[in-house]
């Protein structure tokens, strides 16, 4: 009787020690109902969002208050994609028509157009690799992924050399501007659709490099890969996606991916995910969704939901300390823990 009561507690303990644990989302109601799904955190205190209704927002106090506009007065455009650089510049491309990409270097003030593509095109991610150097990602034409490459911080753009090939039916998904991750080694991007695959492309060898991700769930316009993420520690990187028309189907829809080898995650989040970030600080990954979040601590082995509340997006801030996610109805957060 007494080793019940014993293993019992032990049980109880453990349980509520686990649940004060884990981590918490500390939400702000932006003044704006827009859908945000670009997001860019620059510090702990400093955080830039953008999305539907061509709103870009910006809070220098950690959340507490936001500054608010329209970029170039295109209220009917939705910025997907967003990189700060300070709370003074930014830059944020389209998703859709027009096909643009603006740039502010007044806090938000006044925002300059510094490209702008044809009918065809439609603008998934935007990464930099440093204050000079970055890309964008946009889907396919003509056979060819669309990769367009800074190296004056924004301010003008052209398609990189070598583009890779797409497949039949292949995409890039805009849930939350993360297919695409960039560094000083080269450029990472994973798509979905007719077919979930990896492309890598080295700075060194200007080569690609393409492999099929079979264990994650794939075949139609709405399923694959939509967000990416490095683990710093190992190089891995973890991917989310799923079926945005099905958001509680919860199988295939994470793998980890440590050099060759590719480990499908059973115990995976709790449906589709578009979103997915990796906390540096507590070495945990975090992936969201309209359905909830969810958060790994074993490397994205096994997944913990944490919260049934719904975002498009979720980033790190440099240094790895502070998560920030965004998403419907001018809804922001920061991850405590």
């Amino acid at each position: 009787m007494m080793r019940t009561v014993l293993l019992c507690a032990a049980w109880l303990w453990a349980s509520l020690l686990t649940w004060a644990q884990a981590p918490q989302w500390q939400e702000y109601q932006a003044p704006v109902k827009s859908s945000l799904r670009g997001l860019a955190p620059v510090s702990d205190l400093v955080c830039w969002a953008s999305g539907s209704g061509g709103t870009w927002l910006k809070t220098e106090d950690g959340g507490l208050s936001w500054q608010m506009g329209t970029v170039a007065g295109l209220d009917t455009v939705d910025f997907r994609s967003i990189h700060a650089f300070d709370a003074q510049t930014a830059v944020v491309a389209s998703a859709g028509q027009p096909a643009v990409i603006y740039r502010t270097e007044d806090g938000g003030k006044n925002w300059q157009k510094v490209h702008q593509e044809g009918e065809a095109a439609f603008f998934d991610a935007i990464q930099f690799v440093d204050a000079q150097r970055g890309f964008v990602l946009g889907d396919p034409i003509g056979g060819k992924w669309m990769i367009l490459e800074t190296l004056d911080g924004g301010r003008s753009w052209h398609f990189l050399a070598n583009l890779p090939d797409a497949a039949s039916g292949e995409a890039a998904f805009a849930a939350s501007s993360s297919s695409l991750i960039a560094d000083q080694e080269g450029l990472v991007f994973a798509t979905g659709g007719s077919v979930a695959r990896l492309h890598r492309y080295s700075f060194a060898t200007q080569s690609w490099e393409v492999r099929e991700l079979t264990d994650l769930l794939q075949g139609e316009p709405s399923q694959g890969v939509f967000a990416a993420t490095s683990l710093l520690e190992n190089g891995g990187l973890v991917l989310v996606g799923g079926d945005y028309l099905q958001p509680e189907y919860r199988i295939a829809t994470a793998l980890l991916v440590l050099g060759e080898v590719t480990i499908y995650t059973s115990e995976g989040p709790g449906g589709y995910r578009s979103g997915v970030a990796f906390l540096q600080e507590k070495n945990w990954v975090v992936a969201v969704g309209p359905t909830g979040s969810d958060y790994s601590r074993d490397g994205a082995h096994s997944w913990q939901p944490f919260s049934t509340t719904g975002y498009h997006a979720v980033k790190a801030s440099p240094g790895g300390k502070v998560l920030w996610a965004s998403g419907s109805q001018g809804r922001l957060a920061k991850l405590v823990y």
